[in-house]
């Protein structure tokens, strides 16, 4: 009789991911080692802390916020909303983590090793990917390391999550330093954000966090979100702000050297699903949200950025807002019914055209910077297409079905606008894809073969 396999999961999928730029990650990560004390340490504060919750009057959780240095993130609530109410709260530790960072290049090397320590090193041309990865009741993040050139992909490292991460975004910001950084903002079910630095590997918390659900006991107020983050979106002209829209119906912009919120922005009548910055514009954010309306507003009047904004209204809900960088006074929006709509922001509750282009919801759209008049799409029907398209018009190119399950979320190599990053429900669950590889998208869009 055969011996069963380890069973299967029931949950396992890659509800968001990011590629960091080639270039800004340190060739060999630092790494944190504990002591045996201080491991002893963390365990006990973390039996604390769960303690603490079990008394606490109102169930809510109970980490203590330290303002000095930055916000500590609380346990987790993924909600109802997700389908996830037996997520478990208890299989990370949510306690600081006190330990030596220790230079890899100053380990005793082990000649049985040189492989593995060879993987350990990231060239200036390797990309990384942050791979959001739930399986069961377990999340985590997991450092891919992909050279396009060597067609070359493994992971490097992986860092366990509080909760079930529904958005990442990379920052080139290191608050506190005056280097340029390697981090990255997790939004999760739960409302606090967890910034992690990427040059440390092995961490069990993250750098700093932002918001806190407070704690009665510790007559500690609640500050931040109070629902789970559906986006982030950090400014690359201001460097110090990250945005983060969430299910409570707001907008929050962040000042990451201080820890706290700058504004707050609470014009939405739905939870807030998607934003971006204007490439250009640093004060001029762009909304999406589920009752059906995308919002740009101009944040530099904090006290009139409620009132003082345009909008377009379209039919469902909001999935996906982004500029186009070929020409950033149009935008395009897709929406949970499956459509793409396109719109111009110097006319407002206008738009230029509507097109149904999946069956359901749209999880990601990418324009691409060299082919100005290419858009790319995935749907959590499961399929990636590509669209010829301009100011009055879309049209189909090519559509394709990677067998993942549905599509959850898709991103574009920085350097290559070709090639995407696909997150789905089903084995490979990740894939990393080059659309010239298809010959219809070469033929249509004349791609020189010097390109391909």
């Amino acid at each position: 009789m055969e011996e069963d396999g380890p069973p299967q999961a029931n949950i396992d999928f890659v509800p968001a991911l990011c590629f960091v730029p080639r270039g800004v990650a340190k060739e060999q990560p630092e790494k944190i080692v504990l002591t045996q004390s201080e491991l002893a340490r963390i365990i006990e504060e973390t039996r604390n802390t769960l303690q603490e919750d079990d008394d606490d009057d109102d169930n809510e959780d109970e980490m203590e916020v330290d303002n000095e240095s930055a916000p500590s993130a609380a346990n987790r609530n993924p909600g109802d909303e997700f389908g996830f109410d037996n997520y478990d709260n208890e299989g990370a530790a949510n306690s600081a983590v006190i330990g030596a960072v220790v230079d890899p290049r100053e380990q005793f090397p082990d000649e049985d090793n040189d492989s593995e320590a060879e993987d350990e090193i990231i060239k200036p041309t390797d990309n990384l990917i942050l791979v959001g990865h739930v399986q069961d009741d377990a999340a985590s993040m997991e450092v891919w390391v992909f050279n396009q050139g060597e067609e070359s992909l493994y992971t490097h490292h992986d860092f366990i999550l509080p909760s079930f991460p529904l958005c990442i975004e990379w920052m080139n910001h290191d608050p506190g330093s005056d280097q340029t950084g390697n981090m990255c903002a997790i939004g999760c079910m739960d409302p606090v954000i967890t910034v992690w630095d990427l040059d440390i590997q092995d961490s069990m918390e993250p750098t700093f966090k932002l918001g806190s659900k407070g704690s009665r006991k510790k007559h500690k107020e609640a500050y931040g979100h109070t629902d789970a983050v559906l986006d982030l979106a950090w400014n690359r002209n201001f460097e110090h702000i990250l945005a983060s829209a969430s299910v409570d119906q707001t907008l929050i912009l962040w000042d990451l050297d201080e820890g706290q919120p700058h504004t707050t922005i609470t014009a939405f009548e739905e939870k807030v699903q998607s934003i971006e910055f204007h490439p250009d514009e640093a004060q001029s954010i762009l909304t999406g949200s589920a009752d059906g309306i995308v919002r740009l507003f101009d944040c530099r009047n904090a006290d009139a950025v409620d009132s003082d904004y345009i909008k377009w209204k379209t039919p469902g809900e909001v999935e996906k807002v982004l500029w186009n960088p070929s020409d950033t006074n149009y935008f395009v929006v897709g929406s949970n019914d499956g459509s793409i709509h396109y719109a111009d922001r110097r006319q407002p509750d206008r738009l230029l055209w509507s097109f149904k282009g999946h069956e359901e919801e749209i999880s990601g759209v990418c324009f691409n910077k060299e082919v100005a008049n290419l858009l790319t799409s995935t749907s959590t029907d499961g399929m990636l297409k590509v669209w010829d398209f301009n100011i009055g018009a879309i049209k189909e190119v090519y559509s394709h079905d990677f067998q993942m399950g549905r599509l959850q979320c898709m991103k574009q190599c920085p350097e290559d606008p070709f090639t995407l990053a696909l997150g789905g429900e089903k084995p490979p669950r990740c894939r990393i894809y080059n659309i010239k590889n298809f010959e219809v998208v070469r033929k249509v869009f004349k791609i020189p073969e010097i390109l391909q």
